[in-house]
């Protein structure tokens, strides 16, 4: 080669290094760089395909990250996995390059040697692409014919490998700065919704021995990262056991995700619990995180977990097993750490002997079950949860509310609550938005038409016909004396309240009053009036 051809060549090569550097800089779409960087040393190097190839993250196999090869039969492909054979793993564990002149079967992967047969590849320099001492990957220049890569051409491709370990460096950082962005900003947007929600955090109320063995059990629990599947009927307060679990565990500082199985549509769930690409489907037009990252290294809670369909019930099996899953429309493989907790209302066991759940994943579900009591068994617990119900909205509603009549108490803690916590949350905010005194003022009516309109069955029906004839009794009796007790529950107040919270003593309620002390200490037990709030 002449001296001028010389010349030509280097100032082509050195052209092409200053347009890689410009690539770089200019574009962090890695795959779009990578493509036109390995065209222009195809061109510049006179090879026939110019491969870069990338470790996948969740094996110890490599991928076709990006390609050119204009003239080829269209059998290697982008994507395409491949376990390093021996010249692969030499350029890696070296970190210089391996050039092959006459490619033989034990030098390169076997599915590799294929494809290499079928094209024609004779020949194939394979340079580690290194950046701060680290193989990032391998970029592989491929001849169809046996002319030597000389000495000029492996500086060159060295020089050039350095510039796209640099992009790929960048890249790579870019992309996981967009992503860790990303799941931050959906976490935020997640954790916003939790504030709102109806459950904050709060706790749980209750002293039988039903639920304090269930307390237990989340004791025994929590330090673990085992599976827990919470069962019991709508409204029991499954929801607030999975967050003590969660809050008991190693994982409480990290995100406590929740997802009702039932309140999704089937069409949007798999997307939801998975995260899907762009385009993945109709409306996809972004890039979206589902529930198992969002909840990574934290506790995903599966709520309804018996209304997930029969064909996701393999994608989250995977999650359990293998702790790993793809994004719908996507082929990446993503690894997750996530703590289960699933819960539901169905029996998971009898619908794995009629084939609506799949019985290997109800196994790996079932591993702790743990089953929670009725409010119905849990009679002592009522009261306790009626105070703690009314303080929650009486201070919500800017109220204040003292007492909660007896006959009121009696009836709430006969009734069977077939809605459990949640339906009993609800009565006393309704009772509580009814209350115009001090005093709860409970709809009682409304679960008598409840017993009414509900069927009931036979060996209830004893204890129900109880219960609605103490409704139909304390309606009665608060309706004859509420105008004549609200008069005198007013007058006590204000008495007190005048005199500054003193019973007694010639300036004290009783006397304002004109009556006796004793008379005004009874009557003030009876509407629940607590003096010391007037001082």
């Amino acid at each position: 080669m002449n001296t001028q051809a010389q010349l030509e060549r280097q100032n082509e090569r050195l052209q092409l290094l200053l347009n890689l550097t410009t690539r770089i800089t200019s574009n962090l779409d890695l795959r779009e760089v990578v493509r036109a960087i390995a065209a222009n040393i195809r061109e510049v190097i006179h090879a026939d395909a110019v491969i870069v190839s990338l470790p996948d993250p969740t094996s110890e196999t490599f991928s076709v990250f990006a390609m050119d090869f204009p003239h080829g039969k269209g059998v290697m492909k982008e994507e395409l996995l491949f376990t390093p054979a021996a010249a692969v793993k030499q350029a890696l564990d070296t970190l210089k390059p391996v050039v092959i002149d006459a490619l033989e079967r034990d030098q390169v992967a076997s599915e590799l040697y294929e494809i290499a047969a079928v094209e024609g590849i004779k020949a194939v320099c394979g340079i580690p692409l290194v950046n701060r001492g680290r193989a990032l990957g391998i970029l592989a220049i491929s001849r169809k014919t046996e002319i030597p890569f000389t000495s000029d051409d492996i500086d060159f491709l060295s020089r050039a490998s350095g510039q796209i370990a640099i992009a790929i460096e960048n890249a790579l950082a870019y992309r996981e700065i967009s992503e860790l962005k990303d799941k931050l900003s959906q976490e935020k947007l997640y954790l916003e919704e939790e504030i709102r929600s109806e459950w904050g955090f709060e706790e749980i109320i209750g002293n039988t021995a039903g639920l304090k063995h269930v307390l237990q059990m989340v004791e025994t629990v929590a330090p673990s990262d085992s599976t827990v599947l919470l069962l019991g009927e709508t409204g029991t307060g499954k929801e607030l056991i999975a967050r003590a679990i969660h809050d008991s565990s190693r994982r409480k500082e990290r995100t406590f995700v929740k997802l009702n199985c039932a309140a999704i549509p089937t069409g949007l769930l798999e997307s939801e619990l998975f995260g899907h690409e762009k385009g993945a489907f109709t409306g996809a037009i972004s890039q979206k995180s589902g529930r198992l990252e969002l909840a990574d290294q934290g506790t995903l809670f599966l709520d309804e977990v018996g209304d997930i369909p029969i064909e996701i019930q393999p994608k989250l099996l995977r999650v359990l097993q293998e702790r790993e899953f793809e994004r719908l429309g996507g082929t990446h493989t993503r690894k997750v750490n996530v703590r289960l907790v699933a819960a539901t209302n169905r029996d998971l066991e009898k619908m794995t002997a009629e084939r609506e759940f799949r019985s290997d994943l109800f196994y790996r579900l079932n591993v702790f079950p743990i089953r929670i009591p009725p409010l119905r068994h849990r009679k002592e617990d009522i009261p306790l949860l009626v105070r703690y119900f009314v303080q929650k909205f009486a201070n919500q509603m800017q109220k204040k509310i003292e007492a909660v009549p007896t006959a009121v108490m009696k009836t709430l803690t006969a009734w069977d609550w077939p809605g459990n916590i949640r339906e009993l949350e609800n009565f006393i905010e309704r009772a509580v938005i009814l209350t115009r005194g001090k005093s709860l003022e409970a709809p009682l009516g409304e679960l008598h038409k409840s017993h009414v309109d509900e069927p009931v069955k036979a060996q209830q029906s004893t204890g129900q016909e109880d219960i609605a004839r103490i409704v139909k009794e304390t309606i009665s009796a608060l309706n004859i004396g509420n105008e004549r007790g609200r008069k005198q529950r007013d007058d006590i107040v204000r008495a007190l309240a005048e005199s500054k919270g003193r019973v007694g003593g010639p300036d004290g309620a009783a006397a304002r009053l004109g009556i006796n002390r004793t008379t005004l200490l009874s009557r003030m037990k009876k509407f629940g009036i607590n003096p010391q709030l007037y001082t």
